[in-house]
């Protein structure tokens, strides 16, 4: 199914115009006029935009086709998931990324400067893989 489809679809689903629906995303009425001719291709603003307003249409299936319209609520068993979570526990081990700042103190404490002359060691920058980072400083 193309996009396009999709477009009308959610179109059709909230029963709304095509300037309505500009309206409602914070576009121009033309580019949804281009859109719907085929003129145009949707931009990755115009995709959130549709999602961010519209809580019913998820990403996926807007952009691919995969999942359903309306997106349905995911129903979490709780139970279910605090098991996994103490199985999970037991088995995970730390490693250099998941270690806790007790640890990071510990080694620094236990680190001595190595020996490069007159240089001394000011910073240690980590960087993690979720793009955030610690920072410490002599």
């Amino acid at each position: 199914m193309d996009i396009l489809i999709r477009l009308k679809k959610i179109l059709s689903y909230y029963n709304l115009t095509s300037s309505t629906f500009a309206d409602t995303i914070e576009v121009q009425r033309s580019s949804i006029s281009h859109l719907l001719s085929g003129r145009n291709k949707p931009s990755l603003d115009f995709v959130m935009k549709t999602v961010n307003k519209f809580p019913e249409v998820d990403l996926y299936w807007f952009l691919y086709g995969e999942g359903e319209f309306p997106k349905k609520e995911k129903v979490v068993i709780v139970e279910e998931i605090k098991e996994e979570i103490t199985e999970n526990k037991e088995e995970t081990k730390p490693t250099l990324l998941s270690a806790d700042e007790n640890l990071i103190k510990k080694v620094d404490l236990e680190m001595k400067t190595p020996n490069i002359g007159d240089k001394k060691l000011v910073k240690i920058i980590l960087l993690y893989n979720d793009g955030s980072f610690n920072e410490f400083n002599q």
